[in-house]
C-alpha cells in the first residue's frame, strides 16, 4: 500500500478546490430559498414552483459530463476559475428576472453553471492525495456542498435588506474566488493527459459497468441530498406552516448534517470497504425515509429524522466517490466523475417533481417517501451484494491508448 504523505500543494489544492465548490454551490441554490416568495409574486402553482427550483439542478448535472472530460484534458488550473467567473453572470440575471417566470427558468439553466464545478474538484483532489488517503481527502472536498447550507440559511436573511443583495454579494465573491483560484490552484505534475477526443473519452467512461453501478448509487445519495436540498424548505413550509425563514434554517440544519458526515464517510472508507459504508448508510436512509412517511410531529421526531436522513446521505455520498478513487482508471477519474456526479444530480432534479406533484393531487407527501425508502434500500442490498468485488476495468485491445503522461504519471 502506498504510505506516502500528501504533500503541502495537495493541502493547497484541497482547501481552494473546497471554498470553490462551497461558492459555487451557494450560487447554484441561490433559487430554492426563495422560491416562496416567487409563488406568491408570480402566482405559482406547487408544479411549477417545483420546476422552478429543479431547473438548475437539471443543468448543473448534466454540464458535469463535459466538464468532467475537458478536466481531464485541460486540468483543473484553467477549469475553476472559468467556471467560477462564469456563474456570476445568471447570478446578477437573477436579479432583472424576478418578475416573469419565463425569464426565472431560462436564468435558472444558466445558473446551472454552479454545478459544475464537482467534476472540476474531484479529479484534481483524486490526483493529489495517495489512495489510502483519498477517502478522506474526497470527502473534505465534498463538504463544499455545504454551499446548499449556506445558501438556505443566508440568502433570506441577506435578501431583507434588499431582493438584489444576496445576488450581489455571491456575485463578488464568486469574482474574487475565481482570481484566487487562478493564482493557488495548480495540478500534479505527470498527471495523465488525454489524447483521445472528448467523444471517444465519453464513450469508453460510458462502456465501463462501474460507471453506471457508481452512477445510481450517486443518484439515491447526493441525488437525495440534492433534491432535500431544493425542496426541503418547500416541504416545511407546505407540511409543517413554517415561515421562509424558520424553513430556510431548518433546511441548513439538514444540509449541515450532509456536509459534516461526508468526510466521515471518506474516513471509514479509507478503513472499511466503501461499498460496505454505502450499503449501511442507504440501510439507514431507508428506514428513516419510511419514519417521515407517517408524518411525525416536527418536535422531535421530524427533526431527529429528518437530521439522521441528512447525515446517513451525507455518509453514503462521501463512501460512494471514495469508491469511484478505488475502481476507476486514473487517466478516466474526470470523465467518470462527470458522468457519475450528473446522475447524481439528475436524481436530485426528479424527486422535487415528485413531491410537488403528489403533493398537489394527494395533499401528503408520504408516497414520496416511500419511493424514496423503496430506492434506498436497492441501493443498500446492490452496493454489499456487488460492489465489494468491483475492481478498475482495463483498456480493451482494441482501443489503444487514451493518455500521454507529462513526465511520470503518479502512483494509484
Amino acid at each position: 500500500m502506498d504510505t506516502s504523505k500528501p504533500s503541502a500543494a495537495a493541502y493547497r489544492n484541497l482547501v481552494t478546490a473546497t471554498v470553490g465548490f462551497t461558492l459555487t454551490f451557494w450560487a447554484w441554490d441561490l433559487v430554492a430559498p426563495l422560491a416562496g416568495d416567487y409563488k406568491d409574486r408570480l402566482g405559482l402553482s406547487s408544479f411549477q414552483e417545483s420546476l422552478l427550483v429543479a431547473v438548475p439542478v437539471l443543468v448543473g448535472s448534466l454540464g458535469r459530463i463535459p466538464v468532467g472530460a475537458l478536466t481531464d484534458r485541460y486540468g483543473a488550473r484553467p477549469m475553476f476559475p472559468l467556471m467560477s467567473a462564469l456563474t456570476i453572470v445568471p447570478v446578477l440575471l437573477l436579479i432583472p428576472a424576478r418578475d416573469s417566470y419565463g425569464l426565472m427558468l431560462v436564468v435558472g439553466f444558466l445558473l446551472g453553471l454552479g454545478g459544475t464545478t464537482f467534476a472540476i474538484g474531484i479529479p484534481l483532489v483524486n490526483s493529489w492525495f495517495p489512495p489510502h488517503k483519498r477517502g478522506f481527502a474526497l470527502g473534505v472536498f465534498g463538504m463544499g456542498m455545504g454551499g446548499v447550507a449556506l445558501s438556505g440559511y443566508l440568502t433570506p436573511r441577506i435578501a431583507k435588506h434588499g431582493y438584489h443583495v444576496p445576488f450581489l454579494v455571491v456575485a463578488i465573491a464568486l469574482a474574487g474566488y475565481a482570481v484566487l483560484a487562478a493564482l493557488l490552484i495548480t495540478d500534479r505534475p505527470g498527471r495523465p493527459v488525454p489524447t483521445a477526443t472528448l467523444g471517444a473519452r465519453l464513450g469508453r467512461a460510458g462502456r465501463l459497468r462501474v460507471t453506471w453501478e457508481l452512477s445510481a448509487l450517486y443518484a439515491i445519495g447526493f441525488g437525495g441530498i440534492v433534491a432535500f436540498g431544493v425542496y426541503l424548505p418547500t416541504y416545511l413550509k407546505s407540511w409543517y406552516a413554517l415561515s421562509p425563514t424558520d424553513a430556510g434554517t431548518k433546511a441548513a440544519g439538514f444540509a449541515l448534517a450532509t456536509v459534516v458526515f461526508r468526510p466521515v464517510g471518506g474516513w471509514l472508507s479509507d478503513r472499511i470497504h466503501p461499498a460496505v459504508v454505502t450499503s449501511a448508510a442507504l440501510g439507514g436512509v431507508a428506514l428513516l425515509a419510511i419514519v417521515q412517511a407517517f408524518d411525525p410531529p416536527l418536535y422531535p421526531g421530524g427533526t431527529t429524522a429528518l437530521l439522521l436522513m441528512g447525515a446517513s446521505l451525507g455518509t453514503a455520498s462521501g463512501s460512494v466517490f471514495a469508491l469511484v478513487s478505488q475502481v476507476t482508471p486514473q487517466p478516466q477519474v474526470g470523465s467518470v466523475t462527470g458522468i457519475v456526479g450528473a446522475t447524481g444530480g439528475l436524481g436530485g432534479f426528479v424527486p422535487p417533481l415528485v413531491m410537488g406533484a403528489i403533493y398537489s393531487a394527494k395533499g401528503s407527501y408520504s408516497i414520496g417517501f416511500m419511493l424514496l425508502s423503496d430506492l434506498a434500500l436497492a441501493g443498500c442490498v446492490y452496493a454489499y451484494a456487488r460492489m465489494r468485488t468491483s475492481r478498475p476495468d482495463e483498456p480493451g485491445p482494441r482501443e489503444g491508448p487514451l493518455v500521454e503522461a507529462h513526465g511520470r504519471a503518479p502512483a494509484g
